[in-house]
């Protein structure tokens, strides 16, 4: 065999060496686009909530389609003070997806979610930092922001189950339109309704009724830093309350003291009716908006009575229109029945 001949055998044996190399690198890489693929979550989404109000957004969003644990339930515990379990923060470093309040209120939850986990925070959403009022589940701003991120996170962690979601968050809008009417419906007629608060937990609720607030300058600084309200400003407070220059007082039922007994008590005496909120919604109401319908109609009565809300809305579903009570009615209402 010449040099010639040795020559050509040997280019063809680099070539092909070299095709098949580029092979096995080509078929390397085919394989580990399916494994990326077959890498993503499918299934049920798991989602923990670290209060009940989002989580029941989330459940509502998702659907079948979600698997929501809600961390903070109970409206016996002081939520500014919650302690969350061990098992509470596994949970969260295990979650798919995690929905948290912000603004302060909940920072354990947002600490100890893990690092694959996708975050959806109210405060995030409408901007709140800590320091603001952080009861936002109260605001119609946040909860319709929570609903739509809910909707676009869900759909991003499981695309093919998008259609759902989206109709799921029509029929919610739908919903939060008809109870955000009835708000406004209120707010035109009853331009001169005030309030006073023991604490600022309905702040965005009454703001969005249209409802005043005038509870004494003194008293809700003391109340929003928590310190001790200085005997000046509870006495201003009571004597407000005597010359019914609040319509309703809003009392915090997770929040007591001797100064919101106090409180209570002297509007009880003025024929002034207290509605209590907790932070926490109550365990009879399956969803968020069915528990802000009912307080709004608990604040209507106390404030007017006579006012239907329902004929004030173009229908109601779902009962966020009916009038309903959640228990948590003016504190001093039968009182105020026997003394008729």
């Amino acid at each position: 065999m010449n040099h010639a001949t040795k020559t050509s055998i040997a280019a063809l044996l680099a070539s092909a060496l070299l095709l098949a190399t580029v092979a096995c690198g080509n078929g390397a890489q085919n394989q580990s686009t399916p494994s990326t693929d077959t890498s993503q979550n499918t299934g049920v989404i798991t989602v923990v909530a670290s209060i009940n109000q989002w989580g029941s957004l989330a459940s509502e969003i998702g659907g079948d389609d979600v698997e929501v644990t809600s961390i903070l339930t109970s409206t016996n515990v002081d939520a500014h003070d919650f302690e969350p379990k061990t098992s509470d923060l596994t949970a969260l470093s295990k979650a798919e997806i995690v929905v948290a309040n912000g603004a302060g209120y909940d920072t354990w939850a947002t600490k100890s979610r893990g690092s694959e986990s996708t975050l959806v925070s109210a405060a995030q959403i409408v901007g709140a930092s800590d320091g603001d009022n952080p009861h936002l589940w109260f605001s119609k701003d946040a909860r319709t922001g929570m609903a739509k991120e809910l909707a676009n996170t869900f759909s991003k962690a499981r695309p093919e189950l998008k259609k759902s979601f989206t109709e799921r968050l029509k029929d919610w809008q739908e919903r939060e339109k008809k109870l955000d009417l009835a708000m406004s419906n209120f707010a035109d007629t009853h331009s001169d309704a005030t309030y006073a608060a023991t604490e600022s937990v309905a702040y965005y609720l009454m703001s969005d009724m249209g409802v005043k607030d005038v509870t004494p300058t003194g008293y809700a600084q003391a109340s929003a830093n928590g310190g001790e309200v200085a005997p000046a400003d509870l006495q201003e407070f009571q004597k407000l309350i005597e010359e019914k220059k609040a319509s309703v007082v809003i009392n915090n039922s997770q929040e007591s003291s001797d100064a919101t007994n106090m409180i209570t008590g002297t509007a009880g005496k003025s024929d002034v009716s207290v509605v209590d909120v907790s932070e926490q919604m109550p365990e009879q109401y399956k969803t968020l908006l069915d528990w802000v319908s009912a307080l709004m109609n608990n604040v209507i009565k106390a404030i007017d009575p006579k006012y239907n809300s329902a004929s004030q809305s173009s229908g109601s579903t779902d009962g966020t229109t009916n009038g309903a009570t959640d228990g948590q009615t003016s504190s001093d209402e039968g009182q105020n029945e026997s003394d008729k």
